[in-house]
């Protein structure tokens, strides 16, 4: 038996339920598209082929598969008739391919690796088809998984055409299947359209398999792995469970989550044991947070690298391009973009530092900025090791502070200031003795 791996991801459809300018398939959970999520699963179990059916009505779909898989792995179907139908639609990118093949859709995230690895191991103990079933609290309208006495899938009916004792059984049809290479063409072209709706259905193979006398096997998922989203609410519940899983295994990893519901997290976020995060904290796209670090209460972090005994916040922005290194500080209410951060340096309130490196140990005062954009381009600023910036200094880029250097408080610094120097750039106090109380007696006389 062949180990070879293919997944079809069906992904045709708008979605007008979400009520959106956005394909439905393109809206995201964790921080990631529905659709990549599950280009992501199919390399992740280690696919040879993934094919993507998308449909006329969504060029948007189509662009984001041919980005991620090459124009060699869409197809597009028209017109739209069934699961069956936009299934079929797979043959040409499938041509020569010799293994089993997973159907899934495009609007269900959260199917697991774990999950479709029980998939394919139905396949590789004999089975010509295996389908994912659930047991939600409420099987409803679900189509029912009909299954002997040794556990073989017998057929899959719908409820609407189930008798009572159908309707009680509880394990219910997700529409996930997988078929060996061999057999899902062969077996698609004698699903036929003569029910209510005029499409043709994938779950037919199921009942064709049987009738020449192969053997269908369900697998178990949880209902949330299923969760099919086809609107908002669906959207929002889909993310619920994936915060949820996010959480539980950053506590699992060691991760001291200090309100574990109040942190938000995105699909590629990488916490390590021992990392504590207060509540209210933002993981935005692209984190990695080291050991010992701690991240306080209302900080939001995106695209950012956090090494070892880093302290950042509360009320901290980490934009993307940055990094933090070890035993430094940013503090409550400093927003850092695309900068590096050295070894123990402080940058501890009120600050903007951006497209900037700042030196180990420097300390960056209330108040600072990096002036850093001029309307057109971008400049950096380079804060040298051990440097001081006073508080409510401007250091207009591009600038270089050398080692050792101290800014003076309230300084616009518009050129480069020399290692261990000084720089003040600020007007030259004045003082007009008893002028407040001379102008006060001549208002109070007027």
């Amino acid at each position: 038996m062949s180990n070879h791996r293919a997944v079809i991801i069906l992904a045709a459809g708008h979605g007008s339920r979400m009520k959106s300018k956005l394909p439905k398939v393109l809206h995201e959970v964790g921080g990631r598209s529905m659709f990549d999520w599950l280009v992501a699963l199919a390399r992740d179990i280690g696919a040879q082929r993934i094919a993507a059916i998308v449909g006329t009505q969504t060029p948007m779909v189509k662009s984001r598969a041919v980005d991620l898989l090459g124009g060699g792995g869409v197809a597009v179907q028209e017109p739209q008739l069934g699961t069956g139908h936009a299934t079929g639609f797979a043959k040409d990118i499938m041509d020569g391919f010799d293994g089993d093949v997973l159907v899934v859709f495009a609007d269900s995230p959260l199917i697991t690796k774990e999950t479709i690895e029980q998939v394919f191991a139905v396949l590789q103990d004999g089975a010509a088809v295996a389908v994912v079933g659930f047991e939600p609290d409420e099987p409803g309208a679900y189509g029912r998984l009909v299954e002997d006495e040794h556990g073989n899938l017998q057929r899959i009916v719908e409820a609407k055409d189930a008798s009572d004792a159908e309707l009680a059984i509880r394990l219910c049809n997700s529409g996930v299947v997988a078929v060996n290479s061999r057999l899902l063409f062969s077996l698609l072209a004698e699903v036929k359209n003569d029910n209510a709706n005029g499409e043709y259905y994938l779950t037919d193979i199921i009942a064709i398999a049987r009738n020449r006398g192969l053997t269908a096997k369900a697998i178990r998922a949880t209902p949330e792995e299923v969760l099919g989203v086809n609107s908002r609410v669906e959207l929002a519940k889909a993310e619920q469970v994936f915060q949820s899983r996010s959480r539980e295994q950053a506590l699992e990893n060691g991760v001291c989550l200090l309100a574990p519901d109040s942190v938000h997290f995105t699909f590629d976020t990488v916490l390590d044991a021992d990392v504590v995060v207060e509540p209210n904290v933002v993981f935005g796209p692209g984190v990695i947070v080291k050991s010992g670090a701690i991240i306080r209460a209302f900080s939001h972090l995106e695209g950012a690298r956090i090494d070892e005994d880093v302290v950042i916040g509360p009320y901290a922005r980490i934009r993307p391009g940055t990094r933090v290194k070890g035993g430094a500080k940013v503090g409550n209410f400093v927003e850092i973009k695309k900068s590096t951060i050295r070894e123990g340096a402080k940058v501890s309130h009120l600050s903007y530092i951006g497209d900037a490196d700042v030196g180990a140990n420097a300390n960056i005062g209330a108040g600072t900025i990096t002036c850093n954009y001029d309307g057109f381009d971008k400049y950096n600023t380079q804060i040298g090791d051990g440097a001081f910036i006073g508080s409510n200094s401007s250091l207009v880029a591009p600038v270089k502070i050398g080692d050792g250097a101290f800014v003076g408080s309230g300084s616009v610094i518009t050129k480069d200031v020399s290692a261990d120097g000084l720089a003040v750039a600020r007007g030259r106090q004045k003082e007009l003795t008893n002028w407040a109380n001379e102008f006060r007696n001549k208002k109070g006389n007027s």
